[in-house]
């Protein structure tokens, strides 16, 4: 059983006791804190397949979340004009949030 499901506007494929990585939900939420998504866009439960239009009714991913704040690679943005003397150099390090999957109602 698996579900797709819509988290601050990017699309996760969710399935029962795996991790997902979403974009940090803030100071709200603390470790051990059930998180509900209610933005189902496809549920699949054994083969019995739901589409959204543009969500399931009804349908919610219950998530605990493991991690509250988790810090992404370093991106290293660097900008140069040659021969003219412009170099830039700016980094960049994402804020997750890590939430295992609880339970799929459908």
């Amino acid at each position: 059983m698996y579900a797709i499901v819509e988290i601050q506007g990017q699309q996760f494929k969710a399935e029962k006791d795996k991790f997902l990585y979403v974009h940090y939900l803030g100071d709200a939420v603390k470790e051990g804190e059930e998180v509900v998504f209610d933005r189902v866009l496809l549920a699949d439960a054994d083969g019995d397949v739901k589409v959204g239009a543009p969500t399931v009714e009804g349908a919610k991913v219950v998530c605990e979340v493991a991690l509250p704040l988790v810090k992404g690679d370093k991106v290293i943005v660097f900008k140069k004009k040659r021969r003219k003397g412009y170099r830039r150099k700016n980094g960049h390090r994402q804020f997750f949030t890590k939430v295992v999957i609880k339970d799929i109602n459908v």
